[in-house]
């Protein structure tokens, strides 16, 4: 008998997520068992601060992939979207999950139900960008804690801005006023797939991880990874990039202040270079941002 531990952060959401990826791996590959081994990150011990003021990527993640480099657990299950766009020294992405929902969604009033000004709580930075391209009126203020924290956010005539995925996990999507379309919304690198690291070294590990791993996600989460980690690990623009299942590749960056923004759309064919297509939508967004400063 294998015993896998897991490490997972503590919120509900992370546990439901890393509790669906034991169930797949058990599934796959019988014989194995799992354990969960939950750990909190700096994200989670820190529900104030604003997300963009807290030193960028990895916030989520860095204490779940150190449980693993430290062999107190075997695999690191993430919301791939949290993941920086450089690896980890010592781990590798052994699978990528089938996609959720990638979308973003209102909670609370639709766009056209939105009086002028009205107030959206967001703690995405690129989200704020992404409304205000279609309603400057728009008022913002910022929202953190987990989701159950905060539905009961909800400004009074306004809205919240939260990823379906999420929401599906969970099993809350009733309470969606709107679906944010893809060409809206771009949404965030990897949002709505889950990543699972193991050590480099673990080849067995590794190999059970393949079992589970959900190709055309994985391909779609390595075009996004490679747009944002050809923008450098030290960029802290809002951006933002999505494949669809029908290969359309969207991109979106928008400056710190959010007065400029850039959103591109292209295809990729089943035969073309998603690598090399994600890296070149990043040096166009680029390019074209700094034309509009």
């Amino acid at each position: 008998m294998t015993v896998l531990r897991i490490a997972t952060r503590s919120s509900l959401q992370a546990r439901t997520q890393a509790e669906y990826v034991g169930g797949l791996i058990e599934a796959s590959s019988p014989g194995t068992t799992v354990e969960y081994v939950y750990v909190d990150t700096q994200g989670d011990l820190n529900a104030t601060t604003p997300l963009h003021q807290m030193g960028g990527q990895g916030i989520f993640v860095k204490e779940v992939q150190r449980a693993v480099l430290d062999n107190r657990a075997d695999i690191a299950v993430h919301s791939a979207k949290d993941l920086p766009s450089q690896q980890a020294d010592g781990l590798l992405i052994a699978a990528i999950g089938e996609r959720r929902t990638a979308n973003d969604a209102l909670v609370g009033c639709s766009l056209k139900d939105l009086a002028h000004g009205a107030t959206v709580a967001t703690g995405s930075v690129r989200r704020r960008a992404q409304l205000t391209r279609l309603r400057p009126d728009l008022q913002f203020i910022d929202l953190r804690g987990n989701i159950q924290t905060r539905l009961t956010k909800i400004p009074d005539g306004g809205a919240i801005v939260m990823a379906i995925a999420a929401m599906e996990i969970l099993g809350i999507t009733d309470r969606i006023a709107e679906v944010l379309p893809l060409d809206v919304a771009v949404p965030m690198v990897g949002q709505g797939s889950v990543a699972v690291e193991c050590r480099v070294d673990d080849a067995a590990t590794a190999e059970i991880l393949a079992g589970i791993d959900h190709a055309p996600s994985r391909r779609a989460v390595e075009a996004e990874r490679a747009f944002l980690a050809e923008l450098g690990a030290g960029c802290s623009l809002p951006v933002a990039a999505h494949l669809s299942s029908d290969g359309v590749f969207r991109a979106f960056m928008a400056a710190d202040d959010i007065s400029n923004t850039v959103q591109l759309e292209g295809e990729i064919g089943d035969s073309d270079d998603h690598i090399v297509v994600g890296i070149a939508m990043a040096v166009e967004c680029r390019s074209r941002l700094q034309d509009k400063a």
